[in-house]
């Protein structure tokens, strides 16, 4: 996640909370490219992630299909050679699900901070839950 890692040399997945909180996905995918072989979004809510994708113009080399996360998180650790297979998230959940498999797990603000990628609590309206809890995510991170 620090860029100097040799191009291919990870597997790099997003869930779509982390996504949420980048300031400019774009930018971070473009960024991620440069030392992933593959990327893109896993979570459950495929139709979303399609909304992601298309909005965003992102890169997506997962074949997500309907597919729930855990399926495919490991189906990609058994059929993704790489070295490395990282999972940004942003929640325990995400946690959770990534290190029961190949993955390691890292917190999106971890990854921003060392890809000098730009997070923000305020780049789409979360509602009214999710802005009370930012505060208390941040002391988490």
């Amino acid at each position: 996640m620090n860029g100097d890692s040799d191009t291919g040399k990870i597997t790099l997945a997003f869930s779509l909370s982390a996504i949420e909180r980048l300031e400019d996905p774009k930018a971070a995918f473009e960024d991620a490219q440069n030392w992933s072989q593959s990327i893109g979004l896993i979570d459950d809510d495929t139709d979303r992630i399609e909304r992601i994708v298309t909005e965003y113009d992102l890169r997506q080399d997962f074949d997500i299909q309907g597919r729930d996360k855990w399926f495919l998180l490991e189906e990609i650790c058994e059929t993704v050679p790489t070295p490395r297979h990282v999972y940004v998230g942003a929640s325990d959940e995400d946690m959770r699900v990534s290190t029961l498999f190949c993955w390691e797990y890292v917190r999106v603000s971890k990854a921003a901070e060392r890809a000098d990628w730009k997070v923000s609590e305020t780049r789409s309206d979360p509602g009214l839950v999710a802005r009370l809890l930012a505060p208390v995510r941040d002391l988490i991170d």
